[in-house]
């Protein structure tokens, strides 16, 4: 209201702002003002009663006693509420009575003593009083919701909060009252509501959702979905705005945390193989817009495997934690740094001119490595070799760029290592030497270098083996044990990886069906790469293997690579029911590490899943994992399959699992894998470090052979 209360505009303009009939009576009983409330009532128009006196609404019965009464009442300077008397009538202009309740109170206008008459058409409550116990539920449903509510006017001033929008705000409805919702608003966000008060004044929309941040008291920022609708009139006319609201900030928060994991590596943080391919796309349309050119720097740790076998994948993966953050203290803003897999990192170049740039970038990453690591309390040197490729607007397709950038690391490595190299078309030459560690790989089929070793997977309750995962290992006749992450991903190139596969079945199954022949003897878990699982020549393999070695069907598993599984679900689902059909369990690998949806399990018919080692031992925020790993365990249950954690390397990792309800545990704490010669020394017996009875002389050679997947 912009006059003031005290003026006579002020008191015009609330008297017509109030739903009961209102007048305005001198000390000489004339009206001075009147409301159309009042109007409507009489019969009378409001000029008809503006100036005249107030006895013309008063019945004629008690019009003497009204005098005395209002002459009294002026002198005893009183205010009187409603409910004061009963039976009060209201006279009409066509001569009925209308049941009336009147409320007085004094005031002064321009110096003159006034009464002022609220005048309730009890009539008319009586009409509405059947709907009173439906106002109340809706009052009631304001009161009590657990979403905040609030109703508005056209200015966006508050008209009634309930206690839940008080209490998203942390404020109090007496602070709300009357403003407008800029007193919580983030300040960026405050033309989001102008614009929606203005959609709704042009009659453009009556409803409508959008989000917007407000400011707690305390300070914090919140995120809120804000559900919008206008209430008219009959005439069209603004009621009032009714707001619903609902804090997403928690919710955004989590959104953007899976966002972010779903293209990050969640043991490094740095971006993962998917972020690369979108950030290399990106760049490469960029060139050819822009001109110029890139490079990708393939870095892999020349070190590393002596770190994993001499003490871990504890100490394993706090230094390629480690690793990560000193590439990043030297990568370029405008660059992106990803971990590729194992202990292998790409480094994206974008926006250089000249290949000197380039270099610079290579030795900048070379010497970030040259300070020794300190890893609790070890002192450890990691170097790392670089292969390193460029592109222009001419240059090939992606994957042709990152193979001539392997290319260049291949020959980093071979040259010694702790170097960078840059791709040249030499390479290609060169690379044919790596035919001859292929034909030595095929060479190792048939001479006995390459065999399966066991890795027992244990009842968490009792630390006793109820199966082995068959490990392949290489045993090189002049360069000794070579990673299988090296050999495999070499034959994984080619169509030896079929033969590697059924190697790897005909030798579990044999392995298997030596340890028991009967049907509920310990299971063996054999790995497939996705080329292997899409492989249409798959069910005759597992079928050969079992029909060769006589080994129940259902002491067989093949595991599944999740990420083959999320990539291509419909495949993977049919073949799944094809092992089905054999008799054979199939069991889905490093579940977590490529985030797939849990629903997934439910659309292959599963026996096992495997939850990945960054769940189990993850480096930070392991209350969440936890959490992570109770609803995977929960729902395995659910849908009838067992859950197995990997990685297991301590007695308190043992201990969360067994609080998660897992039932089945693989790691160091246990045994690494063992040759088929020592699995007998790890059945029907508890396992555990201190009761490990492997061979020692073995033991190192098993160590030099594991990988972090074992």
């Amino acid at each position: 209201m912009s006059e003031s209360v005290d003026s006579a505009d002020g008191w015009q303009l609330f008297l017509s702002s109030i739903p009961d009939g209102a007048l305005l009576v001198n000390a000489d009983g004339y009206i001075a003002m009147a409301n159309e409330a009042l109007a409507s009532y009489t019969g009378y128009g409001v000029s008809d009663l503006i100036g005249a006196s107030v006895e013309l609404l008063v019945p004629q019965k008690v019009a003497g006693d009204h005098v005395l009464a209002r002459e009294k009442f002026l002198e005893g300077a009183q205010s009187r509420p409603f409910g004061s008397h009963t039976h009060l009538a209201l006279a009409t202009r066509d001569g009925t009575l209308r049941e009336v309740d009147i409320a007085l109170s004094q005031i002064t206008l321009d110096g003159e003593p006034m009464s002022l008459a609220i005048v309730r058409d009890l009539d008319d409550l009586h009409r509405t009083s059947l709907h009173s116990d439906s106002d109340l539920r809706y009052r009631l449903a304001f009161d009590i919701s657990v979403a905040p509510i609030v109703f508005t006017d056209d200015h966006d001033r508050i008209l009634a909060a309930n206690d839940a929008f008080c209490d998203l705000l942390g404020r109090t409805r007496d602070e709300l009252l009357g403003q407008d919702s800029t007193l919580f608003t983030y300040p960026l966000d405050l033309g989001l509501t102008e614009a929606s008060l203005e959609r709704v004044r042009r009659r453009e929309v009556d409803a409508e959702h959008y989000v917007k941040r407000y400011v707690h008291r305390d300070g914090r920022v919140l995120v809120v979905e804000v559900a919008r609708r206008a209430a008219y009139d009959a005439s069209g006319h603004l009621l009032f705005n009714v707001i619903s609201e609902r804090d997403v900030t928690e919710e955004r928060s989590l959104t953007a945390q899976l966002a972010h994991q779903a293209l990050h590596d969640p043991l490094t943080g740095l971006a993962n193989r998917a972020l690369l391919e979108d950030r290399l796309a990106r760049a490469r349309a960029k060139i050819t817009r822009q001109g110029g050119f890139g490079a990708i720097l393939m870095v892999d740790l020349d070190d590393f495997k002596d770190v994993n076998d001499s003490h871990g994948h504890l100490i394993g993966d706090q230094v390629l934690i480690a690793v990560a953050r000193r590439l990043e203290e030297v990568a370029r803003t405008a660059d992106t740094l990803c971990r590729f897999g194992g202990d292998e990192f790409v480094y994206l170049v974008e926006g250089v001119h000249q290949a000197e740039q380039v270099r610079r970038i290579a030795e900048r990453l070379l010497g970030a490595l040259e300070r020794p690591f300190t890893i609790m309390g070890l002192s450890l040197q990691q170097h790392a070799s670089i292969g390193v490729a460029t592109w222009d607007i001419e240059s090939p397709d992606d994957l042709a760029i990152l193979e001539q950038a392997d290319l260049a690391l291949y020959e980093a490595k071979r040259l010694g290592r702790n170097r960078y190299v840059v791709f040249s078309p030499r390479l290609h030459q060169s690379h044919a030497g790596r035919g001859h560690d292929l034909q030595a790989l095929r060479d190792a089929l048939s001479d006995g270098s390459l065999s399966m070793h066991f890795q027992p997977i244990v009842s968490a309750a009792t630390t006793t083996a109820v199966g082995f995962e068959a490990l392949m290992r290489w045993r090189h006749h002049e360069r000794g044990w070579i990673s299988p992450s090296e050999f495999l991903s070499l034959a994984e190139s080619t169509d030896l990886i079929g033969d590697l596969g059924s190697f790897a079945l005909r030798e579990a199954t044999r392995a298997a069906a030596s340890w028991s022949s009967a049907p509920d003897g310990p299971y063996v878990t054999v790995n497939l790469s996705a080329r292997q699982l899409f492989d249409p020549e798959l069910a005759s393999r597992v079928r050969t293997a079992l029909v060769d070695s006589a080994l129940e069907p259902s002491r067989l598993v093949i595991e599944i690579p999740e990420r083959a599984a999320l990539e291509d679900a419909a495949r993977a689902s049919l073949v799944v029911d094809e092992l089905r059909l054999l008799g054979v369990g199939c069991a889905l690998d490093g579940f977590g590490d490529g985030l797939a949806s849990l629903a997934q399990l439910l659309h292959l018919d599963l026996r096992f899943v495997k939850i990945d080692r960054s769940l189990i031992r993850p480096p930070t925020g392991a209350s969440l994992r936890d959490a992570l790993v109770e609803v995977i365990v929960t729902l395995g249950h659910r849908a009838g399959i067992d859950v197995v954690a990997q990685g297991i390397e301590t007695s308190d990792d043992l201990a969360r699992l067994r609080a998660a309800g897992c039932a089945l545990s693989q790691g160091f704490l246990f045994s690494q894998a063992v040759p088929l010669s020592e699995v007998s020394t790890l059945m029907g017996m508890p396992l555990g470090v201190e009761d490990s009875k492997v061979n020692p002389s073995s033991m190192s050679a098993i160590q030099a052979s594991a990988t972090s997947a074992s």
